[in-house]
């Protein structure tokens, strides 16, 4: 964990008699500007053809550009705030009933401190620019945002049920993180952990690794790594499949 990089760009504030991280945007150096320029300009020219159309749509509407890593102050009183999201700065990873419990609230963890220019290829930590590129931009889609929702909601109505708390953890892994969708007959990529890995979106949409037609049931009875590429992919035909089996 980057201990040191996070306690610098994650100021802790008081607010309400609450202690409170938020970005401390004066702390990043040229070279972190450069890590976010380099990492936007790649994956971007990489996604015009391998992202699906409403991840493109969203980075278009949410604003990002290569010149600067995001202002999460800009976007909580902008864009996120248009649409009922604001982020909450984390330190890093958090417990999973803290996890579920913001999103219910419509807030995303986000990181704050950026991975390091000898990272740029792999992260097995997520770091800032895995939180706001990879995760931000479709929050901005109405069906994506509704079924994201739903997952926080279902979590925290069971939050005492290990099986049940296991079961949605796949789910969010395999849709969320890692999700596969056909679109115009080609097959695109609309999980965060995809969109924001140069090598793992070229690895998901070869012939190496499994695909899989969704099926909720399928999807819960399915573990998953969380140290190495997966061996297996979901694959939806639209956003709105991601709503099939949701009540059973």
């Amino acid at each position: 964990m980057e201990t040191t990089i996070e306690t610098s760009l994650a100021e802790k504030k008081t607010e309400n008699n609450q202690s409170k991280l938020s970005q401390n945007y004066g702390a990043y150096t040229k070279e972190d500007q450069k890590v976010w320029s380099i990492l936007f300009q790649r994956q971007m020219q990489q996604l015009q053809d391998y992202a699906i159309h409403e991840f493109l749509d969203c980075v278009n509407e949410i604003g990002f550009t290569a010149k600067e890593i995001p202002n999460f102050e800009l976007l909580n009183n902008g864009v996120l705030k248009s649409h009922g999201w604001q982020i909450e700065v984390v330190e890093g990873i958090i417990p999973v009933e803290d996890f579920f419990r913001l999103l219910n609230q419509k807030k995303f963890p986000c990181s704050a401190w950026i991975r390091r220019m000898d990272q740029l290829d792999y992260l097995e930590e997520p770091d800032m620019f895995h939180d706001v590129f990879g995760h931000l931009p479709l929050l901005l889609n109405p069906m994506y945002n509704k079924f994201f929702q739903w997952i926080a909601k279902k979590a925290l109505d069971n939050i005492e049920n290990k099986d049940t708390i296991i079961a949605l953890q796949r789910l969010y892994w395999y849709t969320i993180e890692f999700g596969l969708c056909y679109e115009n007959g080609a097959l695109k990529v609309y999980g965060a952990g995809l969109l924001s890995s140069i090598g793992e979106t070229k690895f998901a949409l070869s012939d190496v690794p499994v695909k899989i037609a969704y099926t909720m049931q399928h999807v819960l009875e399915s573990p998953f790594h969380t140290d190495r590429y997966q061996d297996q992919y979901f694959v939806i035909q639209n956003l709105g499949q991601l709503f099939d089996g949701l009540e059973t």
